[in-house]
């Protein structure tokens, strides 16, 4: 009888926890470019930086891959998904290459998949398509006031 019971309730809970995950699925469509923001930690300046599907960036010494980057229609709750993969190459005499991340990044919550590194931070800003591009690379931050 107790097995029924609990058999019933995993049942319920399974199809409940399936009705709920669809309800909220979200309609991703493919972008052509991602937007990126990076802070420089030492000098407190703030980049934003466009960079297309399939391209690497650079940031201070880092490498950004942008493997592929998703966005919802507009008519859903904004979000955008990047699949990037950061290495910081030194520039020192040993010239050693560090795969730092590689991984899924989403713009509404960047600490959810984070960049770990002292110097830089870079986060998904969004996904653009073609047509809607901005204007490049732009510096957004200023660096704090000296005292």
């Amino acid at each position: 009888m107790k097995i029924r019971i609990l058999a019933g309730a995993a049942v319920a809970a399974m199809t409940s926890a399936a009705t709920l995950t669809s309800a909220f699925a979200l309609d991703y469509r493919p972008a052509q470019i991602a937007q990126l923001q990076g802070l420089d930690k030492i000098t407190a300046r703030i980049s934003t930086f466009e960079v297309p599907v399939g391209q690497v960036a650079k940031f201070g010494t880092l490498s950004i891959r942008v493997d592929a980057c998703y966005r919802t229609p507009p008519e859903e709750r904004p979000e955008s998904a990047s699949f990037l993969e950061i290495s910081d190459q030194r520039e020192d005499a040993s010239g050693t290459v560090d795969q730092l991340f590689s991984g899924w990044m989403f713009a509404s919550t960047p600490g959810l998949s984070a960049l770990e590194h002292p110097v830089y931070d870079v986060w998904v800003k969004e996904c653009i398509d073609a047509g809607n591009q901005g204007t490049g690379a732009s510096e957004q931050g200023q660096p704090a006031p000296a005292e």
